[in-house]
């Protein structure tokens, strides 16, 4: 057992330190980098001495981000919500690596809000989240495609636990479960083009992502706008314990997010990238184990953590 554990750690110390040549003349998309995980990426690849190429969806997050990094760093406008803002993006990318293509395409952009009971929310509500995490998503990737084949690199998508695990309402989960079935899909295609297709899956880290509103008022607009019958039905104790529980939630998030930005650095450097990374313990210990229990086993354990509604059977 103690030599079969000793080789499963230097195969793991291989694979981590077996690195690509000429990693300085390659060229990295990134998307999302005003802030979180996406801008801290960028400078970590810049330290480096890879050539990153940074969208930005702000001329604020884009100038600020130019200030702090080196010539190696440059910077666009994204977003990726507009077919036309990614049009342009691809064509100043085309110009930056010419012939010899794009390394590392890392689609990082990403919102969480609005989230809540499903019931709360509007048609709307889901649009806003998925056009950006997951439709946004697979249009920049079909559009800098051609880019990656050229160089024989790969595509990091940004998932999260909760495409392994629906553990709350809205676009957030349903979005993020797209970009699993989509990275799953292009990775089989794309084998054969050598382009590998990793999927970064974190745990609960603090980052932007939740807004900067506070998260009581944001729920507080979500339950005054409900009809009278659907706020009877939950009632105001529900609101009351449901919102309580989501403050916790971002209290314990993880606000070190050195893992995540590790893991995504690693998916562009290894010639041997996994397929999936989870950074964060609760990635490892609560969410895998939840995704891979039983459906009902997992329904239980989270139907414990919600609150009971005011007409519930």
């Amino acid at each position: 057992m103690a030599a079969l554990t000793d080789l499963s750690f230097m195969y793991r110390w291989f694979k981590n330190c077996n690195l690509v040549g000429n990693l300085s003349e390659k060229y990295v998309f990134i998307t999302g980098c005003d802030s979180g995980f996406g801008n801290l990426l960028a400078k970590q690849l810049v330290d480096r001495g890879m050539r990153v190429l940074a969208a930005c969806f702000t001329e604020e997050g884009a100038q600020k981000l130019q200030e702090d990094t080196s010539y190696r760093l440059q910077t666009t406008l994204l977003d990726v919500t507009k077919s036309e803002s990614i049009k342009a993006a691809a064509q100043w990318l085309r110009d930056q690596v010419g012939e010899q293509g794009l390394w590392a395409l890392v689609n990082n952009a990403g919102v969480g809000l609005p989230s809540g009971p499903n019931e709360w929310l509007t048609k709307e509500d889901f649009v806003k989240v998925i056009n950006v995490n997951l439709v946004g998503l697979i249009e920049v990737t079909l559009h800098m495609l051609p880019m990656v084949k050229r160089a024989r690199g790969r595509v990091v998508n940004m998932s999260s636990c909760g495409g392994l695990v629906a553990v709350i309402g809205g676009g957030y989960c349903v979005s993020k479960f797209g970009v699993e079935a989509f990275s799953d899909s292009i990775r089989r295609e794309l084998h054969y083009f050598g382009v590998k297709v990793c999927i970064i899956e974190p745990g609960n880290y603090r980052t932007a992502i939740l807004g900067k509103e506070n998260l009581e008022s944001r729920m507080r607009k979500l339950w005054e706008r409900l009809p009278q019958e659907t706020r009877d039905s939950y009632g105001e104790e529900y609101f009351r314990n449901y919102t309580d529980k989501l403050k916790n939630i971002m209290q314990v998030a993880e606000p070190r997010v050195r893992d995540v930005i590790n893991s995504m650095e690693h998916a562009i450097v290894s010639r041997s990238p996994r397929i999936r990374y989870n950074p964060g313990l609760d990635a490892k210990l609560l969410y895998i184990p939840l995704a891979k229990l039983p459906t009902p086993v997992t329904d239980f354990i989270l139907s414990r953590y919600l609150p009971r509604p005011a007409d519930s059977v």
